[in-house]
């Protein structure tokens, strides 16, 4: 395969992004489904290190890893085939040029370093100086449409060869993660059904993701309110009069916490009418399943009637949004992921 030029790997690291943001994936939260792959990578090739690694125009993401738990007698030891650096505290993001992964996705093949040293191009590459790493092996990581995502790879500390069987067994193994890829995509077309419902709700609405609060959806409502916002922008940076009245740290509080968090009374104006009224905010903190991580949170505006709390529509219309979510969820065919309108 012919490399990319600048313009082309540039592009394509923006529609992988896109991508991963609709799948849920541009985080670096490690997930069990992956962290349980790059497990099985490590005992099946019998590897010391193995992850799942997505990788967008910025960096890296390993949602799935297995290291060693080194002790310290293994710092010792580098020519003697032991792990050469404690690695239990490995971050699980690196930057999108780092270590040989970039590669793979570029190259969109697989790649077996059995010595990094015999390759000129790959042995001055900071993963060896950092880790230790000697040799590897990586596999396109390809979702449901065909778009490589980033790599199912496994390295080790010294130099081995990955025979035709270990390079096979990774491909099969990178290709068990399809279903996973399908069924978040089955659960996006739900939910752009349930979302369809909101949209014409009288009240402010909208679904944020993760820490950061990116913005998966939002009704006309919200919109109209407090500002048409793009898809995925992180909410603190693209609605400044929410940040401003503390609307941000309430989601905060709810993201944190895993409970529901209220916002009463606090004065603004709207861009659909400039005279000061009062809202509350109901923030609800969002998982696809009842046992799953928080994901998101849900948070919904009214105009206060001067209660000190929410009122009772504003709690029932937030309970009953989160009770279809897990619904969705809990589903024999479980996925996850979310659309944002205005």
């Amino acid at each position: 395969m012919d490399p990319l030029s600048p313009d082309q790997a540039r592009l394509a690291g923006e529609q992988r992004k896109l991508r991963l943001q609709v799948l849920g994936l541009n985080t670096v939260e490690a997930e069990a489904t992956f962290d349980r792959v790059a497990r099985l990578a490590a005992s099946f090739t019998q590897s010391p290190l193995a992850m799942v690694n997505f990788i967008n125009d910025e960096r890296q993401m390993f949602r799935g890893m297995y290291v060693p738990t080194a002790s310290p007698d293994d710092k010792v030891n580098p020519d003697g085939g032991g792990i050469a650096f404690d690695l239990s505290n490995l971050s699980r993001e690196a930057p999108g040029d780092y270590g040989f992964c970039p590669h793979v996705v570029a190259q969109g093949s697989q790649l077996a370093l059995d010595d990094v040293f015999d390759y000129p191009r790959f042995k001055g590459n900071p993963l060896v100086n950092d880790l230790g790493v000697r040799s590897y092996l990586g596999t396109p990581l390809r979702d449901n449409t065909g778009m490589i995502l980033g790599t199912v790879c496994v390295a080790d500390f010294k130099p081995r060869a990955w025979d035709r069987g270990l390079r096979e067994g990774m491909q099969e193994l990178s290709q068990t993660l399809l279903s996973d890829f399908k069924l978040r995509d089955s659960l996006l077309a739900q939910q752009q059904e349930l979302f369809a419902v909101f949209d014409g709700a009288p009240f402010p609405i909208m679904l944020t993701e993760g820490p950061n609060h990116l913005l998966r959806y939002a009704n006309g409502k919200q919109g109209a309110a407090f500002g048409m916002v793009p898809q995925f922008s992180p909410g603190r940076m693209v609605l400044p009069g929410l940040e401003a009245i503390g609307v941000f740290n309430a989601m905060d509080d709810a993201y944190r916490t895993g409970q529901a968090t209220t916002l009463s009374q606090v004065s603004l104006t709207t861009y659909d009418d400039p005279r000061p009224q009062e809202f509350n905010f109901l923030c609800t903190p969002v998982r696809t399943s009842p046992g799953a991580p928080i994901s998101g949170v849900l948070t919904v505006a009214m105009q206060s009637t001067g209660q000190s709390y929410p009122g009772s529509e504003q709690q029932a219309f937030a309970a009953n949004v989160q009770e279809r979510f897990e619904r969705l969820g809990a589903m024999p065919d479980h996925r996850e992921s979310a659309v944002y309108r205005t």
